[in-house]
């Protein structure tokens, strides 16, 4: 998190990481219509049903107060400025919403037998905890600390405050008994919306195309190659999975 002092530097930082953004969003999205995947299907190279973003969206999983917070906590970490529109703005609570029905969520794409004990970043993930349930608990538990020190949901309280909290969480002086906030914030709620602010369309963030109008991605197009290496801007638009162009 940085202030909104240092929002050129964030959007730098987003810049840098969008190349493969799209490519973990992808690959992490199948099978959205109706939540369940087969191992065969990874190997399939027929795209998803398109889930675009839409204006009257109705949350699926996600409780009304729960997508409060995802919708005010999006509007934090990617906020809408002079570079171009921010995480919800482009239906980034919307795409995690809808990962919700996923068996990433589930977690049933992971091993998720124990033992279960702290490690080092490089072992990987190593908590009981499936990202559905990360979430749940990651939100309730932010409210609770929101409800204790300001009688306010986190979604309720001022954008500075809101900042503030999130910095604290995700340097790990704001903490919580029942969940480790920490791992929530950088494992799950923060990768997951930088993944829906540049994926592709059809799994219902990014909309229009516009994180990638705003990097010069070229989406999947696959006639680029003599651009890769030319120190200028790519000149055309960015392409969707299903041909729609930005």
């Amino acid at each position: 998190m940085s202030s909104s002092g240092n929002r050129t530097n964030r959007r730098d930082l987003l810049k840098g990481t969008a190349a493969l953004a799209p490519i973990v969003a992808l690959a992490g999205s199948r099978a959205l219509a109706d939540g369940r995947i087969k191992h065969d299907d990874w190997a399939s190279s027929a795209p998803a049903p398109a889930h675009p973003t839409t204006a009257d969206y109705k949350p699926t999983f996600f409780t009304a107060d729960e997508y409060a917070f995802l919708i005010a906590a999006c509007s934090r970490l990617i906020p809408q400025d002079e570079h171009g529109p921010g995480a919800t703005e482009l239906g980034v609570p919307q795409y995690i919403d809808r990962q919700m029905v996923t068996p990433w969520a589930d977690g049933g794409i992971w091993y998720m037998q124990g033992p279960f004990f702290p490690a080092k970043p490089e072992f990987g993930y190593q908590a009981s905890l499936t990202p559905k349930q990360q979430f749940q608990q990651g939100i309730k538990a932010i409210d609770a600390l929101c409800q204790k020190q300001f009688q306010k949901p986190f979604a309720g309280l001022a954008p500075t405050q809101q900042d503030d909290l999130l910095k604290g969480i995700e340097k790990g002086t704001v903490s919580s008994p029942d969940l480790p906030l920490k791992t929530f914030f950088t494992s799950f709620l923060l990768k997951t919306v930088m993944e829906g602010y540049f994926c592709d369309p059809m799994y219902g963030g990014n909309k229009d195309m516009a994180a990638w109008t705003m990097i010069a991605y070229p989406g999947v197009r696959a006639d680029y190659l003599e651009w890769v290496g030319e120190a200028k801007p790519y000149p055309y638009g960015p392409v969707s999975m299903y041909g729609a162009r930005g």
